[in-house]
């Protein structure tokens, strides 16, 4: 038996590295979920149907307190951390617990060993299938940090000083994660996220919140953006091998997946519209929070009764064109993605490496209901690196990689809004998905190269005056909006928002990169 490095003493029984259907069996007998008709693990989060930022916190430690943006990450006393971490070995106590070993990062230079300590068999199952699976014994693994979920095991902020009874606690120090009070399993995957955007740039590395994909000739290609903006959706090409949907490290070999597994969101899912991931899910998967009828098993994708943020976990090995293992060249293209719900952003436009890092920087997007909790409409946000809850360093330390790497390999950067069109959020409609998989392919394919570009007088930004199979009249977003004026005062207002924003970084951006952004 491998033993936790949080000795577990008294816990009725330990389950290590069950198999898919063992955890799925188990899951079932405990009735955590249902089996739905197409073969999948139906199960519900409770009131948590998103992820908790104001839950999440970083120990405050001398050895890493100089390195973290605390701009931007909430610190915990060790203090605080150890009562509470006591108090969670006090109600492991005997429960019948799921442990996983894997790994985070496809490429083996850069790989941590990771272990997961569940209460939920259908937990440790969302674990096994999103993070790299080991193969052959785990008698010699040894965990380079440790997540420990105990969803309910709840906090008293008043005596542990957190921020309600859920929690989310990361100690680099001590290498552990605790998470309390929140069945959303998006919060193992992305403290894992958090941990490798620490480790890997002290290695040199980008860790980046970008899906990605590659053709034939080993080129990659990087889909920069947040939750809802299409990153799973548009990096499913059938016609490219998928590398992974959500997290990649930039190494000088070329890029990785830092997953084993996919985390899409489903609301109104078809097989019409996004076959690869509808064909993904089956035996093996988790869906969270669907609407299911009981009696004859049959998913509604397009209910949005508990939440607006569904979604499906699986391997990735699941996408049949996969990339397996998740590694590849260096990136010919990248596409940062923005969901613009002011409806003024040009649909795509090519940006110069000055802009590309403007725009990686200030990662405009607008938050997509249910991604967080509170949230139930579009809100103009500005996360930096399009990843900002989950950067634990300054920004520009992985602004400056970016733009290292961008030089280096002479990489083409494309800004694509899937957001609205002809009319802010409530008037316009969103971007129609074969418009933008149109873009995306003339800009992967090398097929914008010499077509001729317009300069955006706000946004400052170069515009395609053609696109294949892409209406002319809709890539100038002023052309398809009823009233100009009003369009107008609306571009003026975000190009606001973006200088406004910027000026939290200071005297520390070069001036070049200033003036690549929005002009009034």
């Amino acid at each position: 038996m491998i033993m936790s490095k949080c000795i577990i003493n008294g816990a009725k029984m330990i389950h290590h590295n069950l198999t898919t259907a063992e955890l799925i069996e188990m899951s079932l007998q405990k009735k955590e979920g249902l089996l739905a008709g197409n073969g999948a693990l139906r199960v519900s989060t409770g009131k948590y149907t998103g992820r908790s930022p104001k839950d999440k916190f970083i120990v405050d430690v001398s050895v890493i307190h100089d390195e973290i943006a605390w701009g931007n990450n909430k610190p915990f006393s060790i203090e605080k951390f150890d009562q509470l971490h006591q108090r969670m070995m006090e109600y492991m106590k005997d429960k019948e617990l799921f442990v996983f070993d894997g790994f985070a990062g496809a490429d083996k230079k850069y790989q941590s060993n990771i272990r997961v300590i569940n209460e939920f068999a259908w937990q440790n199952l969302f674990i096994h299938q999103l993070l790299l699976r080991p193969e052959g014994d785990l008698k010699s693994f040894t965990p380079d940090f440790e997540i420990i979920c105990m969803p309910n095991f709840k906090a008293d902020p008043t005596v542990d000083g957190t921020h309600s009874e859920a929690f989310i606690l990361l100690n680099f120090e001590r290498r552990m994660v605790l998470i309390g009070g929140t069945q959303y399993a998006g919060e193992m995957k992305k403290s894992v996220f958090t941990i490798m955007n620490y480790v890997l740039p002290h290695k040199g590395v980008l860790s980046m919140h970008c899906s990605a994909n590659v053709g034939e000739n080993n080129e990659s290609a990087l889909f920069f953006g947040l939750s809802g903006t299409g990153k799973t959706t548009l990096s499913a090409d059938p016609l490219r091998k998928l590398i992974g949907d959500d997290e990649h490290g930039w190494s000088d070999d070329g890029i990785f997946n830092i997953e084993g597994g996919c985390y899409a969101k489903c609301i109104h899912l078809s097989h019409e519209t996004e076959p690869q991931i509808w064909d993904a899910i089956h035996f093996g998967s988790v869906l969270e929070n669907v609407t299911m009828d009981e009696e004859n098993r049959e998913i509604d994708y397009d209910d949005e009764t508990v939440t607006e943020n569904t979604r499906v976990a699986y391997p990735v090995d699941y996408i049949h064109n996969a990339l397996i293992p998740g590694v590849a060249g260096h990136p010919k293209t990248v596409v940062f993605l923005t969901a613009d719900a002011f409806g003024v952003l040009p649909p795509i436009s090519k940006l110069t490496k000055e802009q590309a890092m403007y725009h990686f920087l200030s990662g405009y997007t607008s938050k997509l209901a249910g991604t967080e909790r509170g949230i139930t409409e579009p809100q103009a946000t500005f996360s930096a690196c399009f990843g900002e809850p989950f950067l634990p360093l300054s920004p520009l330390t992985y602004a400056k990689l970016l733009g290292e790497k961008l030089e280096k390999h002479d990489t083409s950067v494309f800004l694509i809004n899937t957001g609205w069109s002809g009319g802010a959020y409530g008037v316009g409609k969103r971007m129609k998905l074969s418009y933008t998989r149109s873009m995306v392919t003339a800009a992967i394919e090398g097929w914008l190269a010499d077509v001729p570009y317009e300069l955006d007088p706000i946004f400052n930004v170069y515009i395609p005056t053609e696109c294949p199979n892409v209406s002319s009249e809709i890539l100038k977003p002023r052309n398809v909006w009823q009233d100009k004026e009003e369009y107008d005062a609306k571009a003026r207002e975000l190009a606001q928002l973006f200088i406004e924003n910027f000026k939290r970084f200071g005297a520390q951006i070069p001036e070049s990169i200033i003036n690549a952004g929005p002009k009034i």
